[in-house]
């Protein structure tokens, strides 16, 4: 398994999100979390993603305990988006440099393009102000800075919501692309398309997750 979780609880203010929470999620996989509102399904990728500390149980990611990895480490290897991205710098260009920045690495212009191509935006978008953007450019700006990152596994948190039909079905695209390109996926959706086609699907009830397929 390349992310375990073994008997998770999550509280807030004495409420308790997620209880008893066991998953184990093979490399690979494409996993489907769908659920009502406040059922916790984006607590439990906060949880998955580092930037919340469980109440009690355990998170390992290839086989080490999550808090074993410096944090910019684990946050490289599994790597979260958001709804609404945030985008920072000035440019397009700002953004994309950045995953080479902290990994220390020349930037891979050739990758960059092929993303750009691959998520319907032309290479000169590097030169695009971020408050030029639209919503759904915006989005696949985010998800392309993430990809470059060539995290092991990718949380997705509801990143269609919003996006006209177009760019939903090129982020789609994209995910499945790189599904294929071996990454692991774990995606939180409400969106009834992307429920029906999934290959691997939870629902989020009550804090637990229940195989519904």
């Amino acid at each position: 398994m390349i992310i375990e979780v073994k008997d998770l609880d999550y509280q807030v203010d004495g409420r308790q999100i997620l209880h008893q929470l066991n998953l184990g999620v093979a490399k690979g996989d494409y996993l489907t979390i769908a659920g009502p509102s406040g059922s916790g399904k984006s607590t439990f990728l906060k949880l998955l993603a580092g930037f919340l500390t469980p109440s009690a149980g355990t998170i390992e990611f290839q086989g080490r305990a999550q808090e074993s990895y410096p944090i910019p480490a684990y946050r490289q290897q599994v790597s979260y988006c958001i709804q609404q991205p945030l985008l920072f710098g000035r440019t397009v260009q700002d953004n994309l440099a950045f995953p080479y920045v902290i990994t220390n690495q020349p930037v891979d212009t050739v990758r960059i393009n092929h993303l750009l191509k691959a998520v319907d935006l032309p290479p000169r978008y590097v030169e695009k102000g971020i408050t030029e953007l639209s919503g759904g450019e915006r989005q696949r700006v985010a998800l392309v800075r993430n990809l470059l990152l060539e995290p092991a596994v990718l949380l997705l948190d509801e990143v269609t919501t919003g996006l006209d039909e177009a760019s939903k079905q090129i982020v789609l695209h994209l995910l499945e692309t790189e599904h294929q390109r071996g990454k692991t996926l774990i995606k939180v959706t409400h969106d009834a398309e992307e429920i029906e086609a999934a290959s691997h699907l939870l629902h989020m009830k009550g804090g637990q997750l229940i195989n519904e397929q």
